[in-house]
């Protein structure tokens, strides 16, 4: 039977505060720790943005010590999908070395590699996947590609041999962009990221990230990733679902509501999202008598 490990895209997030951390927090608060014990996994973002180091993976593991069921997947620096030049095996190295308590600790799920919309299929781009998965080759990989000339049994199949899982995606549908899916690569586990479906700002230049992901999913919207999300687990032994609609706290409504639909579990609600949707506080009492559906309609 699969494993499903449901989670956010993150967890540094100034407008978190007040809706998902509470105002007025405890001595040694941390938010790591916090969204522990209402979800199993997430994907760290700052490693996209600068090399991790060791000291910082150590501070993790400590901070998730009470959670050992708890995974961290590990999205790879830009150098590496967005600049793509002037990178050597000691910063391949130097990015393994930061990461490696998660991965002998058992808390790594994988290392995400997130390309650009406009990192499309070619001869000397699938050259350059062969290339980067040959660096990182012995870790847990996934690859995320947002274009559709991807979308190819050719590729799956070069995916299945590098032992590297495709990430399946939930992201405005424009153009040449790739569509849902529920597709396995590989047999340790499947991997699904859902962006939000904000069509208006998500191609928009002056949009800034928050305008990007400022999106929540309705319960009809997600039940149709529920049943890929089911599909997956038929094909791999875990799942990761990551929620990456992140304003304002969205990702881990939405988390939550997927977590509820998949297993069917009473959930922990934040008490300080409680009051800022106050809806949820009927669905809550709802929950408690054994509701599956976290945003149905009060009746």
């Amino acid at each position: 039977m699969s494993r499903y490990y449901i989670g956010t895209a993150g967890w540094s997030y100034e407008d978190w505060e007040g809706i998902v951390y509470p105002p007025g927090k405890e001595r040694g608060f941390h938010p790591l720790a916090y969204l522990a014990a209402y979800i199993n996994i997430v994907e760290i973002n700052s490693t996209f943005y600068r090399p991790p180091v060791l000291s910082m993976s150590l501070f993790w593991i400590k901070k998730l010590a009470g959670f050992p069921d708890f995974l961290l997947a590990v999205k790879v620096h830009q150098a590496f999908t967005h600049d793509r030049e002037g990178w050597s095996q000691k910063d391949v190295d130097g990015f393994k070395l930061g990461i490696e308590p998660l991965r002998a600790g058992g808390r790594l799920a994988t290392l995400l590699f997130q390309f650009p919309w406009s990192f499309h299929h070619s001869g000397p781009n699938a050259d350059y996947l062969a290339r980067l998965f040959q660096a990182f080759s012995g870790y847990p990989m996934t690859v995320e590609v947002r274009h559709s000339s991807w979308d190819r049994p050719d590729f799956y199949g070069f995916l299945s041999q590098h032992r590297v899982c495709f990430c399946n995606i939930d992201q405005p549908v424009i153009g040449n962009s790739i569509g849902p899916s529920a597709r396995a690569t590989i047999r340790d586990f499947s991997y699904v990221r859902l962006h939000g479906r904000n069509y208006r700002d998500w191609f928009r230049e002056e949009a800034g990230r928050d305008d990007r992901y400022n999106y929540l999913y309705s319960s009809e919207e997600l039940d149709e990733w529920v049943e890929r999300i089911k599909d997956l687990g038929r094909n791999t032994d875990k799942v990761f679902v990551i929620t990456n609609n992140h304003y304002r706290g969205q990702a881990l409504a939405n988390a939550l509501q997927i977590k509820n639909k998949i297993t069917g579990q009473l959930l922990n609600i934040p008490r300080t999202m409680l009051q800022k949707y106050p809806v949820l506080m009927e669905i809550a009492k709802k929950l408690a008598k054994g509701q599956l559906d976290l945003f149905e309609e009060k009746e």
